[in-house]
Formats: C-alpha cells, sequence, structure tokens
C-alpha cells in the first residue's frame, strides 16, 4: 500500500499490477478535525473531519458490545469474549465486505487513529493489571502452585518447539522461522486474563481461584522471560547481533531501575502520605508520565511499547493508597470505554474466509494450535492430580490455565502487524482465542462448584456442641465500630473453664487496587503488611479481650482483603477449616446516637445473604444499635438480655446460645415463650422439639432471680407486635431465631411488612419497632442441610 498527499480531498484509486492490489488513497495534510455539519456527509458520501469520524466509531463499537452483551451475558459469554465477536461483525467478514460501510465509519485514513487509539488503551490497561499484580505472591506460592505454573508453561512449549523443529522444517524451508514466536504465543499465560476470567465466573476468592493466580503468576514471569528472549532473537535476525546486545541491554538496566530505583520511590510517596488522605495529584501525574516514557523507551529498542508499562505498573505498590488511587481513577475508564476499542479493532482484522487448510503451512499451523492446547491440558493436569486434587477440580484448573485472552490477541496482532504472522495464521489463532473463551468458562462452571465444600456432613452448631466443650465461633468485622458490641456478645456468652470460648476473628477488607485477593493469619505473620494496617486495631481490641479472660478464650485474627461480592467465599472457608459452630456478622445498617440511620451499606448486606445461604454452620447476625458497646465501658454494669421463642429450628439454636447465659450475677435472662391460641396441630415433631427443649429449660435453668421464664397468648401477628412493642426497649440485647419462610399464627401478617429478609419476621419486627436506638438484636439460623 502507498499513501501520497495532495491537496485534493477524498480521491481513491484502485489498481492492478501484476497481481497486486495497489490503493493510493489522497489525504490533506493536516487533517481537518472539526465537522462543518451532518448535512455535508450526505453530499460528500463519507465523514471527511477525525473527529466526527472518531466519535461515530467509538459509538457504533458501544452500541454494538452493549447490545450483544445483552443478549450473551445471560449464557455465561464474558465481555471479553462478545467484544471480539463484534469485532469479527465489523471486519471483513461481515460489515466490512459492504463498501457503503467502509465508506461511512472505516475508510482506511481513518483506522490509523481509532488502531493508535486503541493501542495506547491497551498499554494504560497492562499498566493498570501491572499496578493490581501482588509480586510479593511469588513468596506466598506453594510448592503445588510453583509446579503447575511451570509445567502449564515449560511443557507444551517445548513439545511445541519439538515438534516444529522436526516436522516445520522439513516441510517448510523458507517460512519456517515465524514458527517459534506463533508456538510461544499459543503456549503463554496471561495473569490479567486469567483474574478477569476468575472474577467473570465468581470464584477469585474460592479455593481454586487463589491456586489458579498464584500458577498464573508463575507462568507470566516465564511468559515475560520468553517475550524478550524472542524479542532478541528477532533483533537479531533483522539489525544485527550488536543491537541485539544493546537492546537486551537497555531492557536489563531498565528493570533494575524499575525495581531498585522507581519501586523504592514508590514506597516514599506512600510514607509522605498522611494515613487516612489520599495521594497528591502530583505524584499521580508524574506516573502517568513515566508510563508513556517507559512505553517510548522500550519501543526505542526494538521492543513493543507495552512492555515497558506493564513492568512499571508492577513496581507500584498494589493496594491502598497509591495503588487503589491509580486504579480509581483510570480503571473504570480503560476498562469499560478504551478497553473495548482495542479488542474490536484487533478483531476487525479477522478475515474468515481465509481459514482454509490448502497448504502445508496452514496444516502445520493449525496442528501446532492443537497440540499446544492439549499438551497445556495435560501439563496443568499433571501436578494437581499427583497431589491428589479431585479430577474435576484439576480439570477446571487445566481450563483455566489454558483459556486465551486479551494477552494473546495483542501479541498475535502484534506478530501479524511486524509480519511473522501470516493473515491466515492470525485468522485461525483469533478463531481458536474465541473458542476458547467461549467454551472454558461453560466446562469450568460445569466441572466447579465452590459451594460443594460447604455442604454439611455432621451437625455443627451451638445446640448440639458437646457439654464442657469449646464453643467455636467466627467473627467478622468490617469497621473497627463493630468490635464494642461483637466483643459484649462474646463476653455475655459466659465463658469459663468448663465451657471455653475459641474465637476466630476475621477482619474484611475491601479489595481495591489488586488484582488478587490475599489472606493473612496474623499468627502465621506477625508482622503487619503496611497495606493492612487498619488490622492493627483488630488486633489489639481482640488481644485485650482475650488477656482480660485469660485461661477461658483463645483468640485468632485473620485478615482477608478480597472483594466484597466475593468474602462469602473466605468467611465461609474458614468456618469450616476451623470447624465453628457460629459464625456472627455484623449488620449493616448503623445508626447514630440520636436514632437517625447513619451508613446503609448493601454490599454489607448482599454478603450477609450470601453466607446465611452457604455456611457450613449456624449463623448470627448481630444488630448493634449502640448500647450494648457501651456496656463494655463499665464492666460492673448489669446487662439485661431476654429470648424471644416461638418455635422451630433456629429459634432452639437461638435458645442453647442464650441458655450459655443463664446463671451469671451480672446478666438478667428473659425468655418470653409467644404461644398460639388457638394451637390445632401439637402433635408434630417441632412442636415436641419444642416442647422438650423448653422443659429442659425450665427444670435446669430457671428458679433463681437470675433467669426468668414467661409466656405470652397471642392470637396472631398483630398481637404479638404490640407485646414485643411494650418489651424491646427493657433489654440490652435480644435473642431470636431467623424462622425464614416458616410461617405460624404469632407472626400471622407480619411478613407482608418485612423490610430485611436476613433478620426473619421477628428479627425485622424488633428493628422497626427499635425507635429510640437502645436494644440490640442477634437473628440466629441454625446449620442449614446442604446437599
Amino acid at each position: 500500500m502507498a499513501r501520497e498527499a495532495s491537496t485534493d480531498r477524498h480521491t481513491m484509486l484502485y489498481a492492478n499490477t501484476s497481481g497486486m492490489n495497489t490503493i493510493v488513497e489522497c489525504t490533506e495534510i493536516p487533517s481537518t478535525f472539526h465537522s462543518t455539519g451532518m448535512w455535508n456527509y450526505i453530499h460528500h458520501g463519507i465523514v471527511p473531519y477525525m473527529l466526527p469520524l472518531l466519535q461515530l466509531q467509538m459509538v457504533l463499537i458501544f452500541i454494538l458490545f452493549q447490545c450483544s452483551h445483552y443478549v450473551l451475558k445471560r449464557y455465561g459469554i464474558p465481555k471479553f469474549t462478545t467484544q471480539l465477536i463484534v469485532g469479527i461483525i465489523l471486519g471483513p467478514s461481515f460489515l466490512g465486505n459492504l463498501k457503503i460501510f467502509n465508506n461511512i465509519f472505516f475508510s482506511i485514513k481513518s483506522q490509523e487513529i481509532i488502531g493508535m487509539l486503541s493501542f495506547l488503551s491497551y498499554a494504560l490497561f497492562l499498566f493498570v493489571s501491572g499496578v493490581k499484580t501482588d509480586v510479593g505472591m511469588i513468596k506466598r506460592n506453594g510448592r503445588k502452585a510453583l509446579f503447575i505454573g511451570i509445567a502449564s508453561m515449560l511443557l507444551p512449549l517445548l513439545i511445541g518447539l519439538s515438534v516444529e523443529v522436526k516436522i516445520g522444517r522439513l516441510w517448510l524451508k523458507e517460512e519456517a522461522y515465524r514458527l517459534p514466536f506463533e508456538t510461544t504465543a499459543h503456549c503463554m499465560t496471561s495473569l490479567p486474563v486469567l483474574a478477569l476470567l476468575l472474577e467473570d465466573l465468581k470464584i477469585l476468592n474460592s479455593e481454586l481461584g487463589r491456586l489458579s493466580l498464584s500458577a498464573g503468576l508463575v507462568s507470566e514471569i516465564l511468559t515475560l522471560l520468553l517475550f524478550i528472549s524472542t524479542t532478541v532473537i528477532r533483533l537479531n535476525d533483522k539489525k544485527g547481533s550488536m543491537f541485539a546486545f544493546v537492546a537486551l541491554g537497555a531492557i536489563m538496566i531498565f528493570i533494575i531501575i524499575v525495581a531498585f530505583v522507581i519501586r523504592p520511590a514508590m514506597f516514599w510517596v506512600i510514607k509522605q502520605t498522611p494515613e487516612g488522605r489520599p495521594v497528591e495529584n502530583t505524584y499521580i501525574h508524574t506516573i502517568m508520565l513515566m508510563v508513556l516514557g517507559s512505553s517510548l523507551f522500550s519501543h526505542l529498542f526494538g521492543h513493543t511499547l507495552l512492555f515497558g508499562p506493564f513492568v512499571l505498573g508492577l513496581a507500584v505498590p498494589d493496594g491502598p493508597p497509591l495503588g487503589s488511587i491509580i486504579i480509581n481513577k483510570f480503571n473504570c475508564f480503560i476498562s469499560d470505554v478504551f478497553l473495548p476499542l482495542f479488542v474490536t479493532t484487533c478483531a476487525m482484522r479477522i478475515d474468515l474466509s481465509l481459514i482454509k487448510f490448502n497448504n502445508k503451512f496452514m496444516t502445520v499451523n493449525g496442528s501446532l494450535l492443537v497440540l499446544t492446547f492439549v499438551v497445556k491440558i495435560v501439563a496443568s493436569l499433571i501436578p494437581p492430580l499427583y497431589s491428589k486434587m479431585p479430577l474435576n477440580d484439576a480439570l477446571a484448573l487445566a481450563l483455566l490455565l489454558s483459556c486465551k485472552g486479551i494477552a494473546q490477541l495483542s501479541y498475535y496482532t502484534y506478530l501479524r502487524d511486524i509480519e511473522i504472522m501470516t493473515d491466515q495464521v492470525f485468522a485461525l489463532s483469533c478463531v481458536s482465542i474465541l473458542v476458547t473463551a467461549i467454551f472454558a468458562p461453560l466446562l469450568v462452571k460445569f466441572l466447579y462448584h465452590p459451594s460443594r465444600r460447604y455442604a454439611g456432613y455432621q451437625k455443627r452448631d451451638i445446640m448440639h456442641c458437646k457439654a464442657n466443650t469449646e464453643l467455636r465461633i467466627l467473627v467478622c468485622i468490617h469497621r473497627p465500630d463493630n468490635i464494642a458490641a461483637v466483643t459484649k456478645l462474646l463476653e455475655v456468652s459466659c465463658p469459663s473453664r468448663e465451657k471455653p470460648l475459641a474465637v476466630y476473628v476475621l477482619h474484611l477488607i475491601q479489595l481495591i487496587g489488586r488484582a488478587t485477593p490475599i489472606f493473612i493469619s496474623h499468627q502465621l505473620q506477625k508482622k503487619i503488611v503496611s497495606n493492612i494496617s487498619s488490622s492493627e486495631n483488630v488486633i489489639i481490641a481482640f488481644n485485650h479481650f482475650q488477656q482480660d479472660n485469660q485461661g477461658v478464650v483463645s483468640v485468632n485474627v485473620f485478615t482477608t482483603v478480597s472483594v466484597l461480592k466475593f468474602m462469602h467465599e473466605d468467611i465461609c472457608i474458614l468456618g469450616l477449616d476451623k470447624l465453628t459452630s457460629l459464625i456472627v456478622l455484623p449488620f449493616h445498617r448503623k445508626w447514630s446516637t440520636n436514632g437517625f440511620v447513619e451508613s446503609d451499606d448493601n454490599t454489607i448486606r448482599t454478603l450477609n445473604c450470601s453466607v446465611l445461604e452457604l455456611a457450613p454452620c449456624s449463623t448470627g447476625i448481630l444488630v448493634d444499635c449502640g448500647h450494648l458497646g457501651r456496656l463494655m465501658v463499665s464492666s460492673q454494669s448489669p446487662c439485661s438480655i431476654a429470648m424471644f421463642f416461638l418455635g422451630g429450628n433456629d429459634d432452639r439454636e437461638a435458645l442453647a446460645f442464650a441458655e450459655r447465659m443463664a446463671n451469671h450475677s451480672k446478666i438478667t435472662l428473659t425468655v418470653v415463650h409467644f404461644v398460639a391460641s388457638s394451637n390445632e396441630d401439637d402433635t408434630n415433631w417441632d412442636k415436641l422439639f419444642d416442647n422438650e427443649i423448653l422443659n429442659d429449660f425450665k427444670l435446669n435453668k430457671v428458679g433463681n432471680e437470675y433467669v426468668i421464664f414467661q409466656e405470652e397468648m397471642v392470637k396472631d401477628g398483630a398481637q404479638t407486635a404490640l407485646i414485643v412493642r411494650y418489651m424491646v426497649n427493657q433489654y440490652d440485647l435480644i435473642i431470636v431465631g431467623r424462622r425464614h419462610n416458616v410461617e405460624s399464627p404469632q407472626t400471622s401478617g407480619l411478613a407482608e411488612w418485612s423490610e430485611f429478609p436476613e433478620l426473619g419476621i421477628m428479627g425485622d419486627l424488633l428493628v422497626s419497632l427499635n425507635l429510640n436506638n437502645r436494644t440490640s438484636i442477634f437473628v440466629v439460623q441454625q446449620q442449614q442441610k446442604k446437599a
């Protein structure tokens, strides 16, 4: 293709000389950017102005992507796959064949600008991906992840190169030099691709997700080294050994500067930022200028423009305050606006009509593509199966590591642009990306179900906890103001040497500015990492609680940094691993001292609902209205507690927890049994169990001044609400069962007004009646049976 400058506009000449197509396009330099009006486009038949044309292209891509994804997301198709499909539709395989479409939207002259913009967007995406990557995860990798990462990368590469040397060079003498680069591209594993896929599948925090991320990081490092090696080999062939040596030296110096100069400078910036304050914009602007400079530097020495930004991104400490503010400022615009342009414009180069196995070169490439994929699957299977991982989980892991995405698309496009990969092979390789991107997530969903792990094969609740044995409780903390009420709840459960408490505290921190979640045991890691220093007050508070209850309470503190919508995975897994009988969750709403709602976080509410659904043991939601925590100020202050009993599994579990508080000189416990006046069915098993546990409680606990039992006869929910309204302000803490979807005469008519189904009918009623912001509420759900 040849281009010539001319003062004439929009003239295009097509000539056919010696079987080759030559396109001479006349354009105006400098280009005109601003439009003179939309109606002029109809007269010209094209859009002659750069800025309106770019806007039209972006709008077209955005509309097609949103419409397509609206349909495809219902079938579990990720956003990247939809963007790839949109690019193919806009390419020469479909709409690109229409002359009017090319003239209006994607003329040859206009593709340079949108291509440049999309390439810049991908460079920024790689920088942001580098910022999200937790480099310290390398130290925490187990041998299993290390072996899986190495095997999934090197084994298919070695076998692919061996086959390529023996067969490819025997059949293809002139074009054999292309095969090593293509084989390397087929074998690569990208951590950003893996992280996006795990997030789409909602298994980022699962055991499989953490293992695949650790293995993916190992493969990412090997891919980076191979990328440098192949670039040096190509430069040696193109520009000689001296230039290749200089390029290698320059890139090594760049990596050293990034590791030992720029990264310490980033930590210096963090130290200069006061705690709780954002990083100054001057530092952010300097970092973005360095991103552009690193891209230019890597390009000057023969490397791709993408190498520098990714390496520089790795130097930025992930998490708050620096990594998180960069993610907040740039991630949304890059991921949702610019990145679809890159994927779509790359896919527009795909011509499906070129995929024909009519020559040896295409046959060899197709064979290598299939061979490397199969070997990668097998190589990823061997280490987990050797470590006795279940076959379904191992196969899901292998599919995750073998799935291709935006990184492979970028590398294939790069090889095509530097004329190492032909258009035929490029189209075939991109189709392989599309196939794996569609079917791999569907197969992983079929093979791996994280909820299976939470299935309870034994009863793990308070009722069935053996007498005079340790009660294990998992406590979740979101904010420092959760600590006081939770510790008071543990204190009033009356731990003793006969009935000790084992408390596992999980501090939940939202994942911001990193790609991979982390889970830390502060018993194994005594030193607090800088980016989770907010856990320090949690550790100190519960250590004091353990010291105040020396010999009867043991405390272990953990921290998870995770996406809120996936935090239930960490909670349920820790509860399962520690064999806890109860999980305590803070309520999502917080009230001020004058009774007004101070904060209302629906993401925490969603988290609580997920835990209630999947928990491997009993679960309780603590609605702290402020008074319970303030009782800690004076250790001599008596605590008045009530338990409202209506019947059912959850109420029996709540009574078992309240029973631990009986016969304590600082606690007055009142159990109120609401009895239906028209009780027609007294012979069902639930009623028999209820009567048995109530009789046992009255026989063993009632009879002293600290334990009161009373019955209230009610005919419907309205009368129950009336009695509860009278009682609610008399207690510091009220314990109830959740009784989700349980209908009874005592609560008839109340479900229609329920605002918080996760609290059950009685818990929701208590929250709505607690207008003076005094009484705290603890809603208990017994362990649910799971298949």
